[in-house]
Formats: structure tokens, sequence, C-alpha cells
């Protein structure tokens, strides 16, 4: 913002409050939302309005602006909805008329007075009286949608949601698929609960953690990167199932499918397993897709998913044998995954361990190709300190994972309930901890001791809210379905946000006439 633009704002400001006006005032007053003024005067014509008079209170953020001399238009904005007022020197008294000539974009007020219908047909409150609600000090940039600098958008959130409908319609629709989701789990019978945010051993999952500190216990702690051992303690409780929509937090790289702090759905239901899983996955995806957007064909980035139906199910030998022509349990060491992987022309980088490899070897040659909803199963044990084996092949876990649009957005498993087989896992994991693998596992044997008083038998199935909303809503980037996405620390020589929104707050055009 200009330093001219800020001193006018200002002074506006200092001139009311040195006319004994409020510019910030307690009390809004009876209003009506643009809404549903608008449904309800939406069949009246100008002749009808014109001969019954009908006064109406509003209340908006001004995000238009345009004078004919005598006759001013404005635009308010409520609740994602715009209306026309106007301000006629002929049919209002001059203060009220001086008052709407001198609104800012970005002035919040309450305006009365009838309705009418300007020769455009553009339906108009017509102010007799109004009364300022909130005085903007700052610009709102008109051209915010076709910023180049697409960071600016994220670091000043509430800029993108007042100008760019897209933005709106994203948190909007990402509401409507929490909901949905919570409903479906809640029609299941699923008790939704709360577990720590902060912990004194974290795990459910492999990933690096961020560490703080307790003052008062003088104790480090760590931010959760799952809600899983702490579920499972519930259903060792008697809670048979439960789940929790909540943050976790791994100290990881950023992408377009990765923020340090995300949204997760974890679910855990006594006396089922990963198949059960499977069929709750689906179901999950589908009725968030049908309740909150009202179809199973879902547009993403040039594609179109078909969510309904039975989705294809594959493992994850078979499907990293269809892409590389390696199977990977044929190699069940690094060492020779790594050979396999070179006579086949592939890089094997620098893995630590084998299921490390397996896992890069998915991730880089089989996920971008499950473009259509695909649930991958039976994965190594390697992979999965928590799942229990598969009754079929112990070298494999009862585990899966949901794809859809080339991206995870899902783990789950039978849940390992054998405490001798997972002290012994955890243990493996915990000296890999030690070895330098910092996204392996900890012990914990507060979790183990849980697991002796007896965990029934148990399936688990998490979900990325943040992925699932991000494809739902046709979302190229997460940062667009993350309200408030962590963002790089400004380098210097970046503009600064005032210098950004200044660029484009040129003036508003209006809908007048």
């Amino acid at each position: 913002m200009s330093e001219r633009e800020r001193e006018a704002r200002r002074a506006k400001l200092l001139a009311l409050r040195e006319a004994g006006v409020d510019p910030y005032p307690a009390r809004t007053g009876e209003r009506e939302s643009l809404a549903s003024v608008r449904d309800r005067f939406a069949e009246q014509d100008g002749a009808s309005l014109e001969a019954t008079p009908q006064t109406v209170a509003v209340t908006g953020r001004v995000m238009a602006l345009r004078s004919f001399g005598k006759l001013v238009f404005a635009t308010l904005q409520d609740d994602g909805c715009r209306m026309q007022i106007s301000a006629r020197k002929a049919e209002t008294t001059p203060e009220v008329f001086a008052f709407v000539k001198g609104l800012d974009l970005g002035d919040i007020v309450r305006v009365e007075g009838p309705m009418w219908r300007t020769k455009s047909d553009e339906l108009t409150v017509d102010v007799r009286d109004a009364t300022l609600l909130a005085k903007g000090l700052r610009p709102l940039p008109e051209k915010w949608h076709g910023l180049s600098d697409v960071e600016a958008r994220f670091r000043q959130r509430y800029l993108d949601l007042l100008v760019n409908e897209e933005a709106r319609r994203v948190a909007v629709q990402r509401s409507g698929i929490v909901r949905a989701m919570r409903e479906s789990l809640d029609s299941r019978g699923f008790l939704e609960v709360e577990t720590p945010v902060l912990q004194p051993i974290y795990g459910g999952a492999a990933a690096r953690p961020f560490k703080t500190h307790h003052n008062a216990y003088d104790q480090e702690l760590y931010l959760r990167i799952s809600d899983e051992l702490y579920l499972k303690r519930l259903v060792v409780g008697g809670l048979d199932r439960v789940y929790e929509i909540g943050r976790v937090f791994r100290n990881e790289g950023v992408s377009r499918k990765h923020n340090p702090e995300f949204t997760m759905m974890e679910c855990y239901q006594a006396y089922a397993d990963y198949r059960d899983m499977m069929d709750l996955a689906q179901s999950l995806v589908q009725e968030c897709a049908e309740r909150a957007l009202g179809t199973m064909e879902i547009p993403y980035q040039g594609e179109t998913l078909h969510l309904g139906g039975e989705w294809r199910r594959v493992t994850l030998q078979d499907a990293i044998g269809d892409q590389t022509g390696i199977d990977v349990l044929a190699h069940a060491d690094l060492g020779s995954l790594s050979e396999a992987m070179k006579r086949k022309g592939l890089d094997p980088g620098d893995a630590p361990n084998w299921g490390r490899l397996v896992d890069d070897l998915f991730s880089d040659h089989v996920e971008p190709t499950l473009i259509q909803p695909t649930l991958v199963t039976d994965y190594p044990v390697e992979l999965s300190p928590l799942a229990k084996r598969h009754v079929d092949d112990p070298r494999l876990v009862e585990r899966f994972e949901p794809f859809l649009a080339g991206m995870e957005i899902g783990n789950a498993f039978s849940e390992l309930n054998d405490p001798d087989d997972q002290r012994e896992r955890l243990m493996a994991s915990r000296s890999a901890l030690e070895a330098g693998d910092e996204e392996a596992h900890p012990l914990d044997e507060d979790f183990l001791r849980a697991l002796e008083v007896g965990l029934p038998p148990t399936g688990g199935l998490g979900i990325g809210v943040d992925r699932l909303v991000m494809i739902l809503c046709d979302a190229p980037n997460l940062r667009e379905v993350v309200t408030f996405p962590h963002m790089r620390p400004r380098a210097d020589g970046e503009p600064d946000p005032d210098e950004i929104a200044d660029d484009d707050a040129d003036d508003a055009k209006g809908e007048g006439g």
C-alpha cells in the first residue's frame, strides 16, 4: 500500500473519531443476509418494487465503488454473496450520500433502504441510512486471482478468500467433505475421541517428529506424528469403535502433496481386519464425494476419477512387478534388490535398508500410475512394524494403502495385537533408530503394556484429509486446500505483502447501471 493511500485512510479514520463516530462499533443492528434478500426478491421486477417499496437492512464489505456525480454505486459482499447498493443524491440525505461516496474498498457497512432494479435489471438497495461497522485501513487487491506470486495468496489467505472465488469454493467444500466423513463414521457407530498432541514418545508412523519442551516438568515432548498408539489404547480400554480427525506433525520436506502439519482421520474397529477396512475406506471416500459434491465422477487435473463401484485391488508385489518386472520378494535383501534394479536399468539410490528401497521403488515407478482408485495390499513386514503378519505368508503383513490420482491417500492394516511380536519388531526398529534411521519407530513400553492387557483383533484405517480434499476439489497443490499452509521464511529481496497488494489495488469496477 502506498504511503499516500495509507495517510488518506488514516485521515478518514481520524476525522470520524473527531466527529464522535465510532469506526468500530460494538453493535450491528438488525440485518438480513444478502443471500436471503436475493432469494426473497428474485422474482420481483422493477415495476412491482417501485409500486410497493420494501425496505431491507443488509451488511457487507465494500468490494467495488463507482461514482457518477449525483449517483453512486457500491457492491457489498457478505458470506460469499454480492449485492449492489446505490446512493441517489435526490433520494437520500446529503449526509448519507456523502457517506456512501466517501467509502473505501474494504470498508464494512450496514445500509438500509428500499429495493429497486436498475435499467440493467440489477437488484439494488437504495440507501437511506448507513452505518460504518469497520473501517478498512488497507486496500483490497482487485486482481488478486491473477498474481504471478502465488505464495502471496497463501501468506495472506484472508485476502485470497475475500477476492478469489475459487479459494472460497475450496474452503467451503473442504468443510463439507470433513462433515461427510464424520457423518459416515458416526452412522457406523464410531465414537469421536481426542488424544494427546504433545507426547512423551511419538509413534504410529515412520517419520521424524518435531520436538518441544515442557517447562513445568522439564520434559522433552514431541508433536504427534500419528494418533494410532493412543487410539489403540482406547480399544484396549473397551471402546470398540473410535476415530479422531485432527492435526498431526511430521518434520519432513514440503511439496505439492506434503505439508509438515496436516489433518489425519484415524479410526479403529475391534473384531475387524484389513479386509473390513478396505470396504470402509472405499465407502468413506465414496460417501464424502456423494454427500459433499453430489457425484462420484470427479474431475482432477484433466482426468476423470471414477469412484463408484468396487475398487481395484492388487498386491504390492504384483504392482511393482507389473511396472518394473522385478519380484521384490524374490530379492528380499538390500544387495539383491539393488542388483536386480541395476539389471533393469533402474537407479537404486542410497536407501538404508531393503524395506526403504522397496518403498522407493514403488513410489517412483508404481504410485504415479495409480490414477483410478486402487487398493495396494500385502506389504513386506519390514515396512510395517505395527501390522499383523499375513495369515498366508509370514514375510508379509495384512496392510493396504488406497491410491487415487497417483497419490497415496491413506494407510490401513490388521493391527498387530501379539505383544511379544510387537516388542520384537519395535526393538528392531529402535536399533535402526539408534543406527541413524531418523524415521524409525521408537520403543514405547506403555503401549506394549497396553497390548499385554489385551487388544482384540482390530482393523485400523488412516486417511489423509488434506490429500483427499485436494483431489475431490481438483486442486493442483496441497497448499490450495490447507487454509494456512506452512511457508518458507521470506528471502532477502522478496516483495513485501504491502507492495504486492499495492500493485494490484486498482479501483474496482462496479456493476452499476
